[in-house]
């Protein structure tokens, strides 16, 4: 992936390198990084274990190396190149603006209105302030534990988490979480997974977007992505972590179904292409 030297987005809120911490109640230490663990490799919403009550932790970042600084840089042209890709896409297919999502950088544990934000649960967006949140040290268990390499791999992680904003922007967001909360668990993981997938429908719309524009990919950069959306499916996760798969605490889908339906957006470029909700065959 071309990105060195390109426009980096405005729209970074860093936190990185900070050297606050606030401790009060809740989960801490070696529970909360046991909470993010199992959430994360099980495919569990363990938000709720992190709301804060009484104040919650804020854990402090450490000292800002030469490679958090390029994975920042990496990951604002990332971002930059979403903003353009969405805002052209809004305009021919919608004929409507489109508003940028905040992506926060963070190195270690940080706080959202969502609750928790740890590298150990993985990138998430939160529609409470309509913001990303990413630890970069995430691209590393990507690469080592996950078998997902390469820079295309850690921009799909991005274009991923930029697609539930875009998700927010088109309404779809809102209305799934209020049918969500009115479900029994095993409907309401069904109906993530139809978000899950639809947001890795629109990656791929952005990585159509993205070659079309600025001609950024590289021979073999479509298969990393592709790779990732196969190392993280439910499927895939829960048997590397030594479980059998179960498909009713599914909430992001298999990981043929993730990746197909990254191909899907990227082979078709339209939103329309994307509706994961109306279809029987997911």
């Amino acid at each position: 992936m071309k990105w060195q030297g390109r426009r980096e987005s405005r729209n970074i809120e860093d936190r990185r390198g900070r050297s606050k911490t606030r401790a009060a109640g809740g989960i801490g230490g070696v529970g909360l990084v046991a909470v993010l663990v199992v959430g994360y490799f099980l495919g569990i919403d363990v938000t709720p274990l992190l709301q804060s009550r009484g104040g919650g932790q804020m854990v402090a970042s450490s000292e800002m190396t030469a490679e958090d600084k390029s994975a920042g840089q990496f990951v604002s042209v990332t971002l930059a190149d979403t903003e353009e890709v969405w805002a052209q896409v809004f305009k021919d297919q919608l004929g409507r603006h489109y508003t940028p999502a905040t992506l926060v950088l963070f190195k270690g544990v940080t706080q959202s209105p969502c609750g928790g934000a740890s590298g150990a649960s993985g990138p998430f967006y939160c529609p409470g302030d309509n913001k990303a949140y990413l630890d970069t040290d995430f691209f590393v268990t990507l690469e080592r534990q996950l078998g997902a390499k390469g820079d295309f791999a850690a921009a799909y992680v991005v274009a991923h988490e930029i697609a539930h904003h875009v998700q927010g922007e088109l309404g779809i967001l809102s209305r799934a979480n209020e049918v969500r909360a009115q479900v029994s668990l095993a409907e309401s993981n069904a109906i993530s997974v139809r978000m899950e997938l639809q947001a890795d429908c629109f990656a791929g719309i952005w990585a159509r977007g993205a070659q079309e524009k600025f001609v950024s990919i590289d021979r073999g950069d479509l298969e990393e992505a592709i790779n990732a959306a196969r190392q993280i499916g439910d499927d895939t996760l829960q048997r590397n972590a030594g479980k059998r798969p179960n498909p009713h605490s599914f909430m992001h889908g298999t990981s043929e179904q993730r990746s197909r339906w990254f191909v899907t957006g990227y082979q078709s470029g339209e939103l329309r292409s994307c509706d994961t909700f109306s279809t029987n065959n997911l």
